[in-house]
């Protein structure tokens, strides 16, 4: 039985869920998630589609417009990007404000890495993980891996 089929075509998902798993290794930030990164070279075009498809993906598993979302933002242009996807989907966010106690706030980090020609997206709240690889143009980006998804316990 073969456990990794490494031809070409196949190694993509193999690198992606590496990526992932390496990542976790970063340095966790407040609320016991990574904290937000990524490069500051990328297009506000490409950063916009990352963040609007990863936002809707996100709002698949925790529901839309559920609670307010606590953005651990870096300043990078794919950050603002992520605060107006989230805002576009009916999330209230706060970056560094705090909340009143009966509010429900979900912790929310991203981390955006270029690999291989492409770029790798991951959004982390303490319940799930989001991650999927982009190609990126000039005019944007497109979903280049299926969706990667893990649930916390």
């Amino acid at each position: 039985m073969r456990i990794f089929d490494l031809r070409p075509g196949r190694s993509l998902g193999l690198a992606i869920g590496l990526a992932l798993l390496l990542s976790g290794c970063q340095s966790l930030g407040p609320g016991g998630l990574v904290a937000s990164n990524a490069p500051g070279d990328i297009s506000g075009a490409a950063a916009t589609a990352i963040a609007t498809d990863m936002v809707s993906r996100l709002a698949e598993h925790v529901g839309p417009a559920t609670g307010t979302i606590a953005l651990k933002q870096d300043g990078s242009p794919f950050g603002q990007a992520m605060e107006s996807a989230l805002k576009g989907w009916g999330y209230a966010v706060v970056t560094d404000q705090e909340t009143d106690g009966g509010t429900a706030v979900i912790p929310l980090a991203y981390v955006v890495e270029p690999f291989e020609g492409q770029v790798l997206a991951r959004l982390s709240t303490k319940g799930v993980e989001i991650g999927r690889a982009y190609s990126v143009t000039g005019q944007g980006a497109s979903p280049a891996s299926p969706l990667s998804v893990m649930r916390r316990g």
